[in-house]
This record gives C-alpha cells, structure tokens and sequence, in this order.
C-alpha cells in the first residue's frame, strides 16, 4: 500500500477513526460494465467522493450474499449522498466474476467488487484474520478528504443492515458541512442536532426536546 510521501511520518500503521488513510489501488469486477478494473483512492479523493468499503469473508459462502444484496437495495442512496460504494474480499476478480454470475441473490449488486488475494488492504483497515486468511465483516466510510470517519467490524456469523449505513452515511455528509453539530442516537435528516458547549452540559434532555 502506498500514500503520499508527506503523510510517512505519521500515517498509521492501522487504519484509525479520525486518521488519514493512504492512497491505495485494487483490482475490481465491475458489474455495471461487466469486466474488469480498478479502483483508485486517490482518484475518488480528486473526485470528491466519499469511500465506503464493504468488506466480507468470501465469495460462495452463506451471510456474504445476504449482505451484499441487502447493500445493493440501497447502493442508489448511497450513490445520490456522494458515495462510491466498494465491496472487498480476499478473492480474486475472476472470482467475483463468477460468483456474481452464478448466486441469483446477486442480482441486483451494480457496485464494483473488489480482489485484496494478498490481505495487504484487509490488514491495514485490521479486519485480517489471520488463522483463516479471511476478511473480517468490516465497513468503512472514508470521507473526502481522504479520513477515516467510521469503522464498523463483525464476526463472521453476523450479517450487517445497510439501513444503519445510510443512516451513518446521511449523519457524517450531514456533519462534514456543519462541523459545530454533533447527531445524537437514531439521528436522520430534518432531526434536531446538538451543538456541544458549556451551556449544553446537563441540558441534553431540554435541547433535543425544546
């Protein structure tokens, strides 16, 4: 993995919330196109796009399909909030090419897939298992300027809701453009925000309730 020269000194070793990530590439299938391709950090940096790696243990496997599919319901909300939505496994492209042809729950994924064989980025953003060679269930929502803003691991026999990454995803764009604003639990759109200072200390009741 490689990141701009600047940033050596004090890139992390791991991937951390509120940390810069480095610049990376990986192969992909694209679904939408049907072939193959790449995926670029640097490139979606440039284009002003946030990031959102979905990564999983294993094509041809059980909970992986279920997630992906559920993703994909709501890849297009995604997309319209300035997401380039990317699902990582440790499988080759070849691999995701076959397995998106051949699993009917499938079906509707549209995002790009992408092939980490060596486990360099699934050890980076710490979701490497190391006795299996597998990734962990890890989601990761990189913002525009290239940091870490959320992480997100599970174990292998637990599925994720994509229903809680739009919402995390509409909270962090919502954020990016009011900084001073912090989103309380369950925040969604058009939902009171709260503005941490002295004054809030011991009022959280009043001013979401007011």
């Amino acid at each position: 993995m490689t990141h701009e020269h600047e940033h050596e000194e004090t890139m992390p070793d791991f991937a951390k919330v509120g940390q810069p990530v480095p610049e990376f590439t990986m192969e992909t299938f694209d679904p939408t196109e049907g072939g193959f391709g790449e995926v670029d950090l640097g490139e979606l940096r440039k284009a002003g796009k946030w990031t959102i790696l979905f990564f999983y243990p294993a094509d041809f496997t059980f909970v992986c399909p279920t997630e992906l599919a559920d993703l994909a319901l709501k890849h297009e909300e995604l997309t319209k909030l300035g997401a380039e939505v990317i699902s990582v496994s440790t499988d080759t492209k070849f691999s995701h090419l076959a397995w998106k042809n051949d699993e009917r729950m499938m079906a509707g994924v549209k995002f790009k897939m992408a092939a980490d064989p060596t486990g360099e980025v699934s050890r980076f953003f710490d979701v490497w298992d190391y006795d299996t060679g597998l990734a962990l269930r890890g989601t990761f929502i990189i913002n525009p300027e290239g940091v870490l803003a959320s992480a997100e691991i599970n174990y292998y026999n637990v599925g994720r809701n994509a229903d809680e990454l739009v919402r995390k995803m509409e909270a962090n764009n919502y954020l990016k453009d009011h900084p001073a604003e912090a989103c309380p639990a369950k925040w969604t759109p058009g939902e009171k925000t709260l503005t941490p200072s002295e004054a809030l200390v011991g009022k959280v009741y009043e001013a979401l309730n007011d």
